[in-house]
């Protein structure tokens, strides 16, 4: 049994129209909900043993935001191949390669390709939850699933996954003012 959690980054900016894509920071809400989902991972025991993220700076920046608010250090390892937003293809393959001994890995990414790979993996988990996830994978929302694998080099789009937790941004904000 491996753990897979899934975090889109943070909104972005598009400040600066002349700015390459890659190189898109976070804008203020971004710098907002980034830490404020890693204290939500700390509270459900969301811990990862080591991280792939994408090398744009908003992806990178996301996942050290997180992390810190998180209160752990696992290794992160930066890989080209996640800058994607087309097919989970590449997720896939860079987390058959570069998943290791880990039984919780945490990816950092972009949508569409995100998106994709979550719902190939959510074969099963709560109605409500599921329903949110098909529906939209917002910046910053994070999805984790239990995959009946022995290691990484299992996966594939036929694993079979169970969604344990689907949380947004927005969904926290209303919690905490609601």
């Amino acid at each position: 049994m491996r753990r897979l959690i899934l975090m889109r980054h943070a909104k972005s900016s598009w400040d600066d129209p002349a700015l390459d894509d890659f190189e898109r920071p976070l804008k203020n809400r971004g710098l907002r909900d980034a830490p404020m989902m890693g204290r939500w991972l700390a509270e459900q025991d969301l811990k990862p043993e080591k991280v792939l993220c994408s090398p744009a700076l908003r992806a990178r920046m996301t996942c050290e935001l997180a992390l810190d608010a998180l209160g752990a250090a696992p290794p992160v390892e930066h890989i080209e191949q996640l800058y994607t937003f087309g097919s989970p293809r590449p997720l896939i393959d860079a987390i058959r390669k570069a998943g290791g001994a880990a039984e919780t890995l945490m990816l950092v990414g972009h949508n569409e390709a995100l998106h994709d790979l979550a719902l190939l993996l959510a074969r099963d988990g709560e109605k409500k939850p599921l329903k949110r996830l098909r529906k939209k994978f917002p910046t910053a929302a994070v999805a984790a699933f239990e995959l009946d694998i022995d290691g990484w080099e299992q996966l594939s789009p036929a694993a079979t996954g169970t969604l344990t937790h689907y949380i947004r941004p927005k969904d926290l904000r209303k919690n905490k003012n609601g």
